[in-house]
């Protein structure tokens, strides 16, 4: 196994913000994955030329019970445009663009979004009131991932 390509791998999934690669190329079968465990590689052997006994059936599991139905929040959601890292304020030693009661403008900076060493100002579009950041400073989001709830003005 060449740990090259695991760590060109790793590098990868930093830059891209990435929590999971799988790689295939001939018989070399590499799955990384970052869900708050170390990564884990895996590498797959050739296929054996008979087949292999079937795997016993997995139990089917009993029904749990219902859950409860989900408690309708106010406010509207803003979600992610991208994948990148996001960024409460312009630099460490300043304030956040925006906190809860916040009220906001079209032209509002909310955050800055970095992706591919490139940051994005996302701006509020709407005028309202910021109730609650949903992400923290410094945390990877993915697209369409709710980063703001606010409540739009009339």
């Amino acid at each position: 196994m060449d740990t090259k390509i695991i760590q060109e791998l790793l590098a990868l999934m930093d830059e891209g913000g990435l929590t999971e690669l799988h790689y295939v190329q001939g018989d070399t079968e590499i799955r990384l994955s970052r869900k708050g465990e170390p990564p884990t590689v895996v590498h797959a052997a050739p296929a054996p030329a008979q087949p292999a006994a079937a795997p016993p059936a997995a139990p089917i599991p009993a029904p749990a019970e219902a859950a409860p139905a989900p408690v309708e929040e106010e406010g509207e959601l803003l979600r992610s445009p991208m994948v990148g890292t996001f960024y409460s304020r312009p630099n460490p030693e300043a304030p956040p663009y925006v906190q809860p009661g916040d009220s906001v403008t079209p032209d509002t900076v909310l955050c800055l979004l970095e992706a591919m060493k490139v940051f994005n100002e996302i701006k509020a579009e709407f005028h309202g009131t910021i109730l609650e950041v949903l992400v923290q400073d410094g945390e990877a989001v993915e697209y369409d991932q709710p980063l703001f709830r606010y409540r739009r003005s009339s």
